[in-house]
């Protein structure tokens, strides 16, 4: 991509990268859509068995971000809350704490978050393109490009929305694959 400005569908016919970027600006946009626009019960509604709310969803999206662009791709400090949190003594913290947070400070979170991805990712491209190594590998002992990343995160977001369509048509019937054209991620 040439701008700053995330692509809303991926090209037809594009580049590689365009279309990897494409796809998850896709995945974004319209989670972003799933979740815009709750109040605290809405971010906190359940469907079925599962304990899974949208609130918990945006904590998490926010903790995968994070995790990958800011920590594992260009080893930086995690932002607050992650850096502060025993994840040994709490694993599940971001999915159990987001009915503490308001409506406004989980979407702020999960917002800041992409944009730190944003300008990971553009660094990295304008670095060594999609091929960049991630300076934190998996556990396993391999080492992901970011080509790799960003296919495991369009992964993530497309099963997460999934998550949150649901719970979202359950809460006050919003439905629908994609946002309106006119929606950004504020």
């Amino acid at each position: 991509m040439t701008d700053d400005t995330p692509l809303k569908w991926p090209p037809v016919a594009g580049s590689e990268i365009d279309t990897l970027l494409g796809s998850l600006e896709r995945q974004r946009r319209t989670f972003a859509w799933k979740a815009d626009g709750l109040d605290a019960a809405g971010l906190q509604a359940t469907v079925g068995a599962s304990t899974m709310t949208i609130g918990g969803l945006l904590n998490h999206l926010a903790l995968v971000e994070d995790d990958y662009f800011t920590r594992r791709l260009v080893d930086g400090d995690m932002p607050e809350p992650w850096r502060s949190v025993d994840w040994d003594a709490d694993p599940d913290w971001e999915w159990r704490t987001a009915a503490d947070e308001t409506p406004e400070a989980l979407q702020q979170r999960w917002r800041e978050s992409v944009r730190r991805s944003r300008v990971a990712t553009r660094e990295a491209l304008e670095d060594n393109g999609a091929g960049t190594l991630m300076k934190i590998g998996w556990p396993n002992g391999e080492t992901p490009s970011l080509r790799s990343m960003l296919a495991g995160l369009i992964e993530e977001y497309a099963r997460h929305t999934g998550h949150a369509d649901l719970i979202r048509e359950a809460v006050d019937g919003r439905v629908g694959e994609d946002p309106p054209d006119d929606f950004v991620i504020a």
